[in-house]
């Protein structure tokens, strides 16, 4: 089957576009890459892989590693261009997140949203991580002039999370991680018709992630055709149970 990941030109979380990636293309999927233009080799928030801060807080090893062997497939050079996506040649759409500056090039492009609107609309499985899920809040249904989001049950990078991550850092590293002056989590929530029933912000966590074995500390939301996950440390478990909605679609 063939999934569409859409990412900014810089700034991407390394994780959330890595992992899926491997755990797809193992599973022998096609993922294909979407830029604004097409054609630009894209790159992930360099932090993630050198360390946030003194080394720490970045990507764990075997994402940094399944990274780069993406950086050397054929797909992360020959990017499809936004405007030219035809969402109909899609089975699936997978929105990864990420929280450096460059991530605003994708999380506010209208023609992003327009085309991801249009993929909504066919009923296929949407999958959503982190920042992520900011998209679909922000992608209009015109039927409705809702949020795509509106009925839907969800979660995203909880309030608590992000400000903890900006509050221990800012002394060194500003406002890298507050993408915007909203919080992630208050945007979703003002998205949805019923935010206290609807939005699921998880157990509570800082630093302990799910790997590849072990799901005891990650945590995502399926609805319907819709997967939601908080941020990398659930990108193992939301590959997997993104895997299950591609097969479940395909009557397989």
């Amino acid at each position: 089957m063939r999934v569409l990941m859409p990412v900014p030109d810089h700034d991407f979380d390394v994780t959330e576009v890595a992992v899926p990636w491997r755990l797809l293309t193992d599973a022998g999927h096609e993922v294909v890459l979407a830029t604004e233009r097409a054609g630009t080799r894209p790159a992930a928030d360099p932090r993630l892989l050198s360390g946030v801060l003194f080394g720490q807080l970045g990507a764990e090893d075997e994402p940094k590693r399944f990274y780069q062997q993406l950086t050397e497939a054929p797909e992360f050079g020959a990017t499809v261009g936004w405007a030219d996506v035809d969402v109909a040649g899609f089975d699936g759409l997978l929105l990864p997140g990420g929280h450096a500056p460059g991530m605003r090039q994708y999380l506010g492009s209208a023609q992003l949203r327009a085309k991801v609107g249009e993929f909504w609309n066919l009923g296929r499985p949407v999958g959503a991580i982190c920042h992520g899920v900011l998209v679909l809040a922000r992608t209009e249904d015109p039927a409705t002039g809702r949020s795509v989001l509106a009925g839907r049950r969800t979660t995203c990078l909880p309030k608590y999370m992000e400000r903890t991550a900006y509050l221990s850092t800012a002394w060194r590293l500003g406002r890298y991680y507050r993408t915007y002056p909203a919080y992630v989590e208050d945007e979703v929530r003002a998205a949805l018709d019923d935010p206290g029933t609807q939005f699921e912000r998880g157990p509570r966590e800082l630093t302990r992630r799910g790997t590849a074995g072990d799901d005891t500390h990650a945590f995502v939301v399926e609805d319907g055709t819709y997967l939601s996950a908080r941020w990398p440390g659930d990108a193992y478990l939301f590959a997997r149970r993104y895997l299950d909605l591609l097969r479940a679609h395909s009557g397989a």
